[in-house]
């Protein structure tokens, strides 16, 4: 009976200069997790980048770099709020509603602040500290046209950026009687920030004073509505600085630049 020989395997050449390369295997014992290693995509911009967790040159982690832009986000999310409590009051204006304006869920709200309680005190907290820096701007500054253009011109930045916030804040002036947690006219610094006399309740400087900031908070909503702040901010703060009695003529403040964070 024959028998089928198989010829021997001859190895095939390999042309000069060039040598076989051997990849090299890593092994894993069964039950433990593999080793990370990171993967580099150069080429794409849609890839996921991951974040590193080591300390990042001499600011600290990463943490670091992200806190300001998790202090943006905690902002804007009062300031919605606070939008909807100026309007509705407290009372009226449940979580669920909250939520929706600041596009989340519930559960993804309450991550951010625990209660609506919350959130509106919070809200009220921002407001008195943006109050606190106006009135700091502008204490370097005598009483008279150049310190209200002054302090028109910040408290619009302020509105236009948090508008909100701002009609929250003179929501006691524009909702006078209204019982409810609240930011009142001490909380603003009204007063101090107008130079007015605290003891002088019916003057004509303090109705103006109010009707100023009330025009101030109206026009701010519309002009974010509209979403043209650039073309509302000269004409609010012009129209709030006739509201005060004063004429425009040659008046402009020291310092015109917007409050600086």
């Amino acid at each position: 009976m024959w028998r089928r020989v198989r010829p021997p395997r001859r190895a095939i050449p390999l042309l000069p200069g060039c040598e076989p390369v051997l990849a090299e295997a890593s092994v894993t014992p069964i039950g433990s997790a593999p080793p990370h290693r990171p993967v580099v995509r150069a080429d794409s911009q849609t890839d996921p980048v991951a974040l590193p967790t080591e300390p990042v040159g001499n600011s600290g982690s990463v943490d670091h770099v992200t806190r300001p832009f998790r202090e943006q986000v905690d902002e804007e999310i009062l300031d919605r709020a606070a939008e909807l409590f100026a309007q509705h009051g407290f009372a009226q204006t449940s979580l669920k509603a909250l939520a929706e304006a600041v596009g989340l869920s519930k559960a993804g709200l309450l991550h951010h602040y625990p209660s609506k309680e919350a959130i509106h005190e919070a809200a009220l907290d921002m407001g008195r500290a943006q109050a606190r820096r106006v009135l700091d701007d502008v204490s370097r500054l005598p009483a008279g046209p150049g310190r209200d253009m002054r302090a028109l011109e910040l408290l619009t930045d302020v509105a236009l950026e948090r508008a909100g916030l701002v009609s929250l804040a003179l929501r006691p002036i524009t909702v006078p009687g209204e019982i409810e947690e609240a930011l009142d006219v001490d909380d603003v610094l009204i007063h101090e920030i107008f130079a007015l006399d605290p003891a002088d309740q019916d003057s004509e400087r303090l109705i103006r004073v109010i009707g100023a900031l009330s025009t101030l908070a109206v026009l701010s909503l519309t002009a974010n509505h509209h979403g043209d702040k650039t073309t509302w901010r000269p004409r609010i703060i012009a129209t709030c600085f006739d509201a005060l009695g004063h004429s425009r003529t040659g008046t402009s403040s020291p310092g015109s630049d917007q409050l600086e964070d």
